[in-house]
């Protein structure tokens, strides 16, 4: 389920060189998730260890995070014996 969130995520990502040529990406929706690289490809590994990062403490404390294309994530309470 996270594979297929943040594949879908990653495909909203918006891509711009920069004039220094280096690359920045950000993915509308979810604040503060940008990288900067060197190469587009550079750029957006590092956009996705940002995005885990970020959805890693939105779900620690229990924060929403967008819904996308039909997938959510939640944590949800494992039931005590």
């Amino acid at each position: 389920m996270l594979f297929e969130y943040t594949k879908k995520v990653l495909e909203k990502a918006e891509y711009k060189k920069l004039d220094d040529g280096t690359w920045f990406a950000e993915i509308p929706g979810f604040e503060g998730v940008w990288a900067n690289g060197h190469t587009v490809e550079e750029c957006r590994t590092e956009l996705l260890e940002v995005l885990e990062e970020w959805l890693v403490l939105k779900l620690r404390d229990n924060e929403p995070v967008p819904e996308i294309e039909g997938i959510s994530l939640q944590i949800k309470e494992a039931a005590t014996p």
